[in-house]
């Protein structure tokens, strides 16, 4: 059940969808893989919603380049390790969230341990080699997916609900080449995570109408976005094979 102060601290979102809604979020599980641009907000928000539990993985260590986007940390962090400074943050933030940290590389074996574990997966990365990983084994064991890109003043928004939408390899059948470091101004990855997390809450609550079959375009040059519908490739070498 919900206590009384969380009745409060969740009042203006609870007179939106209700306290069953947000009953779903207590008892929801998220992992969000990277703390960086997209993961820093993701997980600030995630928690202020009141996600029961969030896991956070990431094996850098916070940098002053860093402090123009990745808004979880800040300037007497530098040098320690990205999850642990989140912690921090998250457990002041929302201390009725339980928070988990994995202070390590994304690999695979990790990935497959805890995409298990949760209700739904924040991609949260800046490479493509885990990306394709994570939309892989998200995919097999048919966890909800939701992915952001961003460039510069650019980003993109795909929600992959496998055997439903198309999934990442579906889009990107190879690796693009990777950039780093690649420019961003930091209100970028915060404007897509924030629509990570609106996702997020709609698919766990049943609340709203998800962004599903298209792939969402941000243009902050221009101030615009643009919807493009996309659909599964019956020859996806990653979810063909999976029905509804």
């Amino acid at each position: 059940m919900l206590s009384k102060e969380e009745m409060e601290r969740y009042d203006r979102q609870i007179r939106l969808f209700g306290s069953e809604n947000q009953l779903k979020l207590k008892n929801s599980r998220v992992l969000i893989v990277g703390v960086g641009g997209l993961g820093s907000p993701a997980a600030i928000y995630l928690a202020a919603a009141g996600v029961g539990e969030i896991v956070l993985v990431d094996s850098e260590r916070v940098e002053l380049s860093n402090l123009n986007r990745q808004i979880i940390h800040w300037t007497r962090d530098i040098g320690i390790l990205k999850v642990e400074s989140a912690l921090e943050k998250l457990r002041e933030l929302n201390p009725n969230v339980n928070v988990r940290i994995y202070p390590q590389q994304a690999d695979e074996e990790l990935l497959n341990k805890l995409v298990s574990e949760v209700d739904l997966v924040i991609d949260a990365l800046d490479n493509w080699k885990t990306r394709f990983i994570l939309n892989k084994i998200c995919v097999e064991k048919r966890k909800p997916l939701i992915h952001a890109g961003i460039h510069g003043l650019y980003g993109q928004l795909l929600v992959i609900v496998p055997g439903i939408t198309p999934c990442l390899q579906c889009l990107i059948s190879k690796e693009p080449p990777e950039i780093k470091p690649f420019p961003v101004l930091g209100t970028t990855p915060g404007l897509m995570a924030m629509m990570q997390v609106t996702e997020a809450i709609k698919l766990l609550t049943g609340y709203g109408k998800p962004a599903l079959n298209k792939l969402v375009v941000y243009n902050g040059y221009t101030t615009s976005f643009h919807e493009i519908q996309v659909s599964r490739n019956p020859n996806c070498p990653v979810c063909s094979k999976i029905g509804q």
